[in-house]
C-alpha cells in the first residue's frame, strides 16, 4: 500500500468513532502491536528530542524500504508511534520525504493532544523523516 492509501484507511478506521475517549483507547490499542525496537537501540542516541515521555526510534534499510521500530514508556505515546510507523514503515526514502501528514489534522489528533505530546508526535514526525533522508543517502552511494 502506498502511504496515502495507508493515511486514507486511518481516516476511514478514525471516522468510525462517536468520541474523543474512544479513539484514544484505539490509539492505546495500535500500541499494543507495535514493531518493538530490539533492546540494543534502546540507545540515547535514538531518543526522539522533544517528547515529554521517552520515544526510542531506530530504522534500517531493508532491499529500498526503510523499517522503523520504536518503543515508548508512555501507553498513549506508544500508539501514536505506531499509528506512524504503519503509515512510514516499509516504504521507500523518497516516499516518505514526500509525503504530507495532513492524516494527523484529519482524524484531530494533534489538536486532542496536551502542548507537549503535540510537540512530540512533531517531533517524533521529524526524525522519521531524518531517518529517511540518512537512508536516502545510502541508497545514492
Amino acid at each position: 500500500m502506498t502511504i496515502k492509501e495507508i493515511q486514507e484507511e486511518i481516516i476511514d478506521e478514525f471516522s468510525m468513532f462517536d468520541d474523543w475517549m474512544e479513539r484514544y483507547e484505539y490509539i492505546i490499542e495500535l500500541g499494543k502491536s507495535l514493531p518493538i525496537i530490539n533492546a540494543q537501540y534502546k540507545l540515547d542516541e535514538n531518543l526522539i528530542k522533544g517528547c515529554q515521555s521517552k520515544v526510542w526510534l531506530y530504522s534500517e534499510l531493508e532491499n529500498d524500504t526503510i523499517k522503523y521500530t520504536a518503543d515508548s514508556d508512555a501507553i498513549l505515546t506508544k500508539g501514536i508511534v505506531a499509528l506512524l510507523l504503519r503509515v512510514f514503515s516499509e516504504q521507500k526514502p523518497t516516499d516518505i520525504l514526500n509525503a504530507d501528514t495532513n492524516f494527523i489534522d484529519e482524524i484531530g489528533l494533534k489538536e486532542h493532544l496536551s502542548p507537549t505530546r503535540a510537540n512530540g508526535l512533531v517531533s517524533m514526525v521529524k526524525q522519521i523523516k531524518m531517518y529517511a533522508i540518512a537512508q536516502q543517502t545510502k541508497l545514492a552511494n
